[in-house]
C-alpha cells in the first residue's frame, strides 16, 4: 500500500521548458523573469493537482560527471545556456529555498542520477514518487509506484507515465528503454549510438532481442545483411552509449526524507523575494500565511446593521470618523436597474456592514447613507472608486468629496502591471491575504449570483475589503509623492473617475432599425462575395480556415507562398496585400475579411448590449489598461470603430443624438506633433505652428526642397508618413513597406527630415539615452513609464523599447492633455447648470450631445477647454464640428 507521495522536479529542465514556452519577462531594473515565473507557475499547479507530501527539485552542478571522464564528447557541441536564462537560475535558487523546498545537487553526478537515486530509495519504502520532467530520459525509470511526468506543450500540460504506459507508447520496458538510447543513440546530449539506426528500427531490434547484450551476441539472426553490417561495425559505441544513457539509481550520497518534507516557507522572505521580482500575481499562491493582529482586530471593529435605526445610531459614529473607505456589491451587472445589496463602510475605529437583502425599508437606509456620501466635511476612498459612483447613482447618491483611489493610485506608479486588484495589493504592501472576487462568488459556471452569497462570506470579504483600502491608502500615497505624481493624481486622474462614470451612466443613443438594416446589408454583402470566391477558387471551402485557404491560394491556384507557419501556409493581411495584384481572388478575401468583422463586431456586438430602457449603449471606459496612459473603452470598444473604410465610416451613423440635441464634436489637430515640438523645441516645427500652416505640406517642402505650392499630394503624402512614424522610431523599411517605396528612398525622407528638423534628430537620442540611464521615461505631467526592455540583450526587444522611450512621451502627453481637457469640460458644463452632456472619448477626440438652445455656448466652452487645457509652446487647436449622428459630426 502507498504509505506517501514525493515530487522529485528536473529543475534544469523544467526552467529551460519554461524559458522557451513563455515571452521575455523583465522587471523595471531590467531583470530578466519568465523561466522563474513559468517554473514557478508549475511548481504552483503541482502543489494543487498532487499535494505531495515530499518535493524536492535536483539542478545539475558545473562540475563534469563520470560521463564526461568516459567520453569527451558528451554533450559536445550543445547550445550554451542563454544569459538571459543563466541569470535567473541563482534567484530561483533562493527563492526555492524561502519556499523551503529541498534541492538535491551533486558534483560528479548530473540531475538525472539523483532523481534515480531518490526515486528508487522511495519507492523501496513504499511511496509514490512522481518524476517532473521535460526529458524522456527519465522514462527509464519508470514502475507501478515511480511515474514519470513529461510536460508538453510548454509548461501547461503534463502526460503520465508508469511502466504500462511506457511498454504501451514504446513497446518496451522502462529498463529497456536505456537499450533504445543505445541504439539511437541522442542528439542533444551527443551520444553516437549506432549510425543510421532510428527509433522503428531500435524498437524492432529491442522486441526482437530484449537487450543490446543480447543483440550483440546474436547479430547472425539480423536478416537485413546492411543493418548487421553497422551493428557490428558499432558494438562499442552501442555498449558505451547505453552505458552514457543509463541513469544511475545508487549514487552515494546520504537521504535524509525529513528535509524532503513539504513545509510552509519563510512568509517575510518569499514576498520579499517576489516584489523583488514582480511576480506579485504569484504571492497569493505561495505566501498563505494570514496576519492575525488584523483578523483579531477586524472582529473587534465590525458592525452588522440589519435595519433602519442601527443606520440611524450609526451614522454620526461616520461622520465624526472624518474619512470613510466604501465599498458596495450590487445584484447584476445593469447601470440602470441594479440593486445595490450589501455596503460596507470603514473608518479607521469602526467598520460598518450592511446587508441590505436583510432590511425592508430600502430608501429610507440609502437616503441615511446619501448623508453620508454627500457630506462636506467626510472623505471619500475606496478602490475602483468608478464603480461605487456608478452604483450609487441610481438612489441619485453623488459621492461628494473622493480624495483617493488606490486602484488609480497603483495605476500611476506603475502602469505595466497586468492586474490592480486589491488582493495583490494588499498582499504587496502589507503582507496579508484577503479574499478577492473570484473566492467569494466562484467563477465560471459554478459562479454565483451575490444575493447567493452567505451573508457571513459577504461581510468578511466586504470588510477586509474596506480595511485594506484604509491601510493601503498611506503607503500609496507616499509613493505618489516620492514620484511627483501628486498633480497628475489629484487634478487629472482622480477628478476624470467621476467624469468617466458619467458618460458610462449616460451613455450614447443608437438607432436599433439603422443597425438591423446594416445587418441585413452586410449579410448579402458577405453572402455575394462568398459567391463571387467559390467562383474565383474552382472549389467551395471554409474562408475563414487558414488552413482551407492556404491550400487554395497555394496549391490549388499556385500562387507564390510568402510565409510559412507551423501550421501551414500564412494567409494573414500583410500577405495578402503583397498577392493583391497576383490574382483577382485576393481583393475579394480582403473585402469579405473586412465586412465580416464590421458584420460580427459591430452590427451584430452592438444590437446585443443595447440597453432596453434607455435604447443607448453604455461602454465601459477604462482608466488602468495601457501603459501610455490612454483610456480604453470595452463593451464596445468605441476606440476601434473603423473610419478608414466608407463601410466603417457607416457604421458612425447609427450613434445618433436624442431628439432635440445635437452632437459637439472637437478633434485635436496634430496634438502629438504639437507635443513633439514642444519637447523638441525645433524651431522649423514651431514656426509651422505659429503660422497656422498644414503641417504635412511645411513637412514635405522641408524634405523635398520645394516651395510649399509646390508640393505634391504624393510628396504630402510621404511627409505625413514620415510626421507620423519618425517619433516611433520608423525604419526606411517600415516606412517604405507604408508608401510602397524602395528602402533608399525611403531612407533618403527620413534622413533629409532629421536634416531639417535637427532638434527632433536631437530629441530622440536623447530621450533613449536618458530612458537607458534613468530605466524610465516621463510625460509633461510626470507619469512615467519603466523600460526594462532597454537593457536586453536582444536585438528585436531593445529596439522595441528604444522606439517607446522616444514615443512615450509625446503619446503619453496626449494622454494627459486629453484627459485633463476631459475634466475641464466636465467641471464647467457642471459649473454652468447645462444640460449638455460629456459622452464619448476616442483617441483626440470629445463628443458632447446637447440641446439646440445650449449649442453657441457649448462650443465656446468646449473649445476653449481643448485648447488651454495645458501650455505648450506649439499652441493647442480644436477643431469643432456638428451633426445629429456621429458621423455627420465628424
Amino acid at each position: 500500500m502507498i504509505k506517501d507521495r514525493i515530487v522529485i522536479i528536473d529543475g534544469n529542465s523544467l526552467i529551460n521548458r519554461a524559458f522557451y514556452a513563455l515571452p521575455p519577462l523583465v522587471t523595471k531594473d531590467g531583470k530578466y523573469t519568465n523561466a522563474m515565473y513559468g517554473f514557478l507557475t508549475m511548481l504552483s499547479k503541482i502543489y494543487d493537482e498532487y499535494d505531495p507530501e515530499y518535493i524536492g527539485v535536483a539542478f545539475d552542478l558545473k562540475a563534469p560527471t563520470f560521463r564526461h571522464k568516459e567520453y569527451g564528447d558528451y554533450k559536445l557541441g550543445r547550445k550554451k545556456m542563454p544569459p538571459e536564462l543563466a541569470e535567473q537560475m541563482a534567484p530561483l535558487k533562493e527563492i526555492l529555498d524561502a519556499l523551503n523546498v529541498y534541492r538535491i545537487e551533486a558534483e560528479g553526478f548530473e540531475a538525472d542520477d539523483l532523481i534515480g537515486t531518490l526515486s528508487k530509495y522511495c519507492e523501496k519504502k513504499g511511496m509514490e514518487s512522481l518524476i517532473v520532467t521535460g526529458d524522456k530520459d527519465a522514462l527509464q525509470l519508470a514502475s507501478k509506484t515511480t511515474k514519470i511526468l513529461i510536460t508538453k506543450k510548454g509548461i501547461s500540460n503534463l502526460a503520465t507515465y508508469d511502466d504500462d504506459a511506457v511498454f504501451q507508447e514504446y513497446e518496451v520496458t522502462p529498463l529497456q528503454f536505456i537499450d533504445l538510447k543505445g541504439l539511437m543513440g541522442d542528439k542533444s546530449d551527443n551520444i553516437p549510438g549506432v549510425p543510421g539506426v532510428g527509433e522503428k528500427t531500435a524498437i524492432k531490434l529491442i522486441k526482437q532481442f530484449s537487450s543490446i547484450e543480447q543483440l550483440i551476441q546474436n547479430t547472425n539472426e539480423i536478416v537485413a545483411d546492411k543493418l548487421r553490417e553497422k551493428i557490428e561495425a558499432h558494438i562499442d559505441d552501442a555498449v558505451m552509449s547505453k552505458r552514457l544513457a543509463t541513469i544511475i539509481t545508487n549514487v552515494p550520497v546520504e537521504i535524509e526524507l525529513e528535509s524532503l518534507r513539504k513545509t510552509e516557507g519563510n512568509y517575510d522572505q518569499i514576498v520579499e523575494l517576489f516584489k523583488r521580482y514582480e511576480f506579485n500575481s504569484l504571492i497569493n499562491r505561495f505566501a498563505i500565511q494570514t496576519n492575525k493582529a488584523t483578523v483579531e482586530k477586524r472582529e473587534k471593529i465590525t458592525h452588522r446593521i440589519t435595519d433602519l435605526d442601527s443606520m440611524i445610531k450609526v451614522k454620526d459614529i461616520i461622520k465624526d470618523a472624518k474619512k470613510v473607505a466604501i465599498k458596495s456589491i450590487t445584484e447584476e451587472n445593469n447601470m440602470l436597474t441594479d440593486k445595490i445589496i450589501c455596503i460596507s463602510m470603514a473608518t479607521d475605529k469602526d467598520i460598518f456592514f450592511l446587508d441590505l437583502r436583510a432590511i425592508d425599508d430600502h430608501n429610507s437606509v440609502m437616503e441615511a447613507i446619501k448623508d453620508i456620501l454627500e457630506a462636506d466635511n467626510i472623505e471619500i476612498i475606496g478602490h475602483d472608486i468608478k464603480k461605487e459612483i456608478i452604483h450609487f447613482a441610481p438612489y441619485n447618491i453623488n459621492l461628494k468629496n473622493i480624495v483617493f483611489d488606490t486602484m488609480i493610485g497603483e495605476y500611476l506608479i506603475d502602469s505595466a502591471k497586468s492586474t490592480y486588484g486589491i488582493k495583490e495589493l494588499t498582499t504587496f504592501y502589507l503582507n496579508e491575504t484577503i479574499m478577492d472576487e473570484e473566492e467569494l462568488r466562484g467563477k465560471g459556471k459554478q459562479q454565483l449570483k451575490p444575493s447567493n452569497i452567505d451573508s457571513l462570506k459577504i461581510e468578511e470579504y466586504m470588510c477586509q475589503h474596506g480595511n485594506a483600502v484604509l491601510e493601503l491608502t498611506k503607503p500609496i500615497m507616499e509613493k505618489i509623492i516620492n514620484l511627483d505624481l501628486q498633480k497628475l493624481y489629484y487634478d487629472v486622474e482622480l477628478p476624470l473617475t467621476e467624469v468617466l462614470a458619467s458618460m458610462e451612466i449616460e451613455g450614447i443613443k443608437v438607432d436599433r432599425k439603422m443597425l438591423e438594416a446594416l445587418k441585413i446589408e452586410f449579410g448579402d454583402k458577405i453572402d455575394l462575395l462568398t459567391k463571387d470566391i467559390y467562383a474565383l477558387a474552382g472549389v467551395d471551402f471554409n474562408i475563414n480556415s487558414p488552413k482551407q485557404l492556404g491550400e487554395v491560394l497555394f496549391e490549388k491556384l499556385e500562387l507564390p507562398p510568402i510565409k510559412k507557419t507551423k501550421t501551414g501556409y500564412s494567409t494573414n493581411a500583410e500577405v495578402l496585400e503583397k498577392l493583391i495584384d497576383r490574382h483577382e481572388i485576393i481583393p475579394k478575401i480582403l473585402e469579405y475579411r473586412q465586412v465580416t468583422k464590421l458584420k460580427s463586431t459591430y452590427v451584430d456586438g452592438l444590437l446585443s448590449i443595447i440597453n432596453p430602457i434607455t435604447e443607448r449603449i453604455h461602454s465601459s471606459f477604462n482608466q488602468t489598461v495601457t501603459t501610455t496612459g490612454r483610456i480604453s473603452s470595452t463593451e464596445p470598444n468605441l476606440q476601434n470603430i473603423p473610419v478608414k473604410l466608407e463601410m466603417g465610416r457607416r457604421l458612425r451613423k447609427v450613434f445618433v443624438a436624442k431628439e432635440g440635441y445635437q452632437f459637439v464634436d472637437a478633434d485635436y489637430s496634430q496634438i502629438e506633433l504639437r507635443v513633439l515640438a514642444h519637447i523638441s523645441e525645433d524651431v522649423n516645427l514651431l514656426d509651422a505652428f505659429e503660422k497656422d500652416q498644414d503641417i504635412h505640406t511645411r513637412t514635405a517642402s522641408e524634405i523635398f526642397d520645394v516651395p510649399m505650392d509646390e508640393v505634391t499630394s504624393e510628396m504630402r503624402s510621404g511627409a505625413k508618413a514620415v510626421n507620423f512614424g519618425i517619433v516611433y522610431g520608423i525604419s526606411d523599411f517600415g516606412l517604405g513597406g507604408n508608401l510602397n517605396i524602395s528602402r533608399a528612398k525611403a531612407k533618403q525622407y527620413i534622413e533629409s527630415y532629421l536634416e531639417k528638423y535637427s532638434n527632433v534628430k536631437k530629441y530622440m537620442t536623447s530621450s533613449v539615452e536618458e530612458a537607458k540611464k534613468k530605466g524610465y521615461v516621463l510625460t509633461l505631467m510626470n507619469r512615467r513609464r519603466y523600460l526594462p526592455e532597454l537593457h536586453s540583450s536582444n536585438f528585436n526587444i531593445r529596439s522595441f523599447g528604444e522606439r517607446i522611450a522616444m514615443n512615450t512621451p509625446i503619446q503619453g502627453s496626449a494622454a494627459d492633455i486629453i484627459k485633463i481637457a476631459m475634466v475641464k469640460v466636465y467641471e464647467s458644463l457642471k459649473k454652468n447648470n447645462l444640460k449638455a452632456k460629456l459622452i464619448l472619448q476616442v483617441h483626440d477626440e470629445l463628443i458632447i450631445e446637447a440641446p439646440g438652445d445650449e449649442l453657441d455656448i457649448v462650443e465656446k466652452l468646449l473649445k476653449d477647454c481643448m485648447e488651454n487645457a495645458i501650455e505648450l509652446k506649439a499652441q493647442l487647436k480644436a477643431d469643432l464640428s456638428f451633426g445629429d449622428t456621429w458621423y455627420d459630426a465628424k
